[in-house]
Parts: structure tokens; C-alpha cells; sequence
């Protein structure tokens, strides 16, 4: 699988990060098996983070043979400095890993919750100066993401940013000037940029049996799947997107990305073209109402 630079990290990360909410409710055998599913196939980057269920508890035990071949970012949602630090030596602790490669603050949506997150971001930097994190980076999952991020990056000295990328976001006038003003901000200060919900198709319908990852309905259809990737590689500025939170999508969504990268970057017209095929499907954001 290709790879690019993941910004100023030097890291170049596979085109596919493993998306760790996967193993949410995996076994230790079901996560040994995904995560050598993703490494057999060129994956060379872990998402993951103790929000995800039982993920790092059952990826964990495999990681240290691998960890060589594996960046592995991990996230925080807690809010105070003392909160973050012993979240984050647990993550270590749960990983078997000494030093992660990335820790995001993650979860940010709105300048008011940058504001009540400042103290979480400041242990995170300080982590970073300690070395138990080689990179510091912020996540959002939400319309208002990238207004968001714009103004942690004039606050704080980041590393990466991750951010939902798929065409119905794109059709929305407002979340795209602001996403794209923030690709161009990110490209100029090198910053990492990786991409979520690529596949992401519509909320859940009301009632009836699902998981609890991915919270949002994902394409399942090949064309679909091929078309939402090919559009989240093609955006100019990002680097690479996670797999979604179903480890029965990922060699789909696996495949795509390789087919992505075998052809040419998706151009205008074929942009506009994913966007009105998910016009009429309503937007999984914000995801309280998603749920």
C-alpha cells in the first residue's frame, strides 16, 4: 500500500490508518487476526484510544511484537491535566508500549470546549516534552470541526489534525469553506491531516439491532465504499483516512484504497459527482441527532 508524508512528523503513514473503534467489541483472537489483516496488507498506522470499547485491552497484547511497524496514535477526552496524564500512562500501560507516537485531544467541536480543554492540551504538550509522545495532534467530529481547529491552531503549537472528509460534508457550503480554509492553513505549517468518516453514509434508521461502532451508517456497497475513499484521498491536504469501526468492512474498504491509489487523484468533475450521489442522504452530524 502507498504511503504519504504525514506532514512534519516525517512519518509516512499508509494511505489506511486502522480505525481501532473496530475492535470494540473484538475478542484478543479477532483482534490479532484484523490487526495482521492490516499489516499483511501494507498498514503501517494505529488509531485507536480507551474510548473505543475493549479495543486497546484486546489489541494491546499484540502490539509490542509489532511495534516496529506500527505508528500508533491514541486519544484523550478527559479534561484536566492530572485526568490526562494518568489516561495517558494507562494507554501505555494497556498498549505495552513505552513512548506513542501521537496523542490527541480529541473529541473538540467548539471553541467553548477548546477553552475548557486548554489544561488537557497543555499536559498533552508537556507529554511531548517528556517523550512519552513523540507528537500531539487534535481530533472533531462534528459541522463545526474545522472552524474549530482553525483557532486551536492559533493557539497551540500541533502536529496533526483529524477531521471528517466524505461528499455530503462537501455539499455543505459552510463546513467546506472552513474545511478547506483549514487544509490550506495545515499545508502551509506542514502539519499531519488525516481524514474519518470517509465511507460514512447516513444516520442509523431508528430502532433495530446495531453496534455501538461505527455510531453512524457505513456504505457497504463496493461502488459506494471506492467513491467515498477515492473522494477523501483526493481532497487536497489530506494525507490518509482511518478505516471505519466494522472490522467486516475493512478488506472492502482495504481494497479501495489500493484501488484509489493505483489511479488518479479524483478530479472536479468526478468530485461534484460523488456529492450529488449523496445529496438526499441526510448528514450524520451532529451526532447526538445521528444517534
Amino acid at each position: 500500500m502507498p504511503t504519504r508524508r504525514l506532514g512534519r512528523t516525517e512519518h509516512h503513514s499508509s494511505l489506511a490508518i486502522l480505525g481501532g473503534a473496530a475492535f470494540w467489541e473484538a475478542t484478543p483472537e479477532e483482534a490479532g487476526r484484523g490487526l495482521h489483516l492490516a499489516l499483511d496488507r501494507g498498514v503501517n498506522h494505529l488509531d485507536i484510544a480507551p474510548q473505543y470499547g475493549a479495543a486497546e485491552a484486546v489489541v494491546g497484547p499484540h502490539l509490542p511484537a509489532v511495534r516496529d511497524r506500527l505508528f500508533v496514535g491514541c486519544k484523550t477526552l478527559r479534561h484536566n491535566a492530572d485526568g490526562v496524564r494518568a489516561q495517558l500512562e494507562a494507554s501505555l500501560t494497556t498498549l505495552g508500549l513505552d513512548q506513542l507516537d501521537l496523542y490527541q485531544l480529541h473529541a473538540v467541536t467548539t471553541v467553548d470546549e477548546l477553552d475548557a480543554r486548554a489544561d488537557a492540551l497543555g499536559a498533552i504538550e508537556r507529554a511531548r516534552d517528556e517523550g512519552l509522545t513523540r507528537f500531539v495532534g487534535i481530533t472533531g467530529h462534528d459541522m463545526t470541526a474545522p472552524a474549530t481547529f482553525l483557532e486551536a491552531l492559533r493557539r497551540h503549537d500541533l502536529d496533526t489534525v483529524m477531521l471528517p472528509v466524505y461528499p455530503r460534508l462537501w455539499a455543505d457550503p459552510s463546513y467546506r469553506a472552513d474545511a478547506e480554509a483549514l487544509l490550506e492553513r495545515c499545508t502551509a505549517r506542514d502539519l499531519g491531516v488525516m481524514a474519518i468518516k470517509a465511507v460514512a453514509r447516513r444516520p442509523w434508521p431508528t430502532g433495530g439491532d446495531r453496534s455501538p461502532s461505527p455510531w453512524y451508517q457505513p456504505q457497504t456497497d463496493p461502488e459506494a465504499i471506492e467513491r467515498g475513499v477515492r473522494f477523501a484521498l483526493s481532497t487536497p491536504g489530506v494525507h490518509a483516512l482511518c478505516t471505519p469501526g466494522d472490522l467486516n468492512l475493512l478488506p472492502a474498504v482495504l481494497d479501495a484504497v489500493e484501488g484509489v491509489a493505483a489511479a488518479d487523484p479524483a478530479g472536479p468533475d468526478e468530485r461534484r459527482a460523488a456529492m450529488e450521489a449523496m445529496a438526499e442522504e441526510p448528514g450524520i452530524f451532529p451526532i447526538a441527532a445521528a444517534r
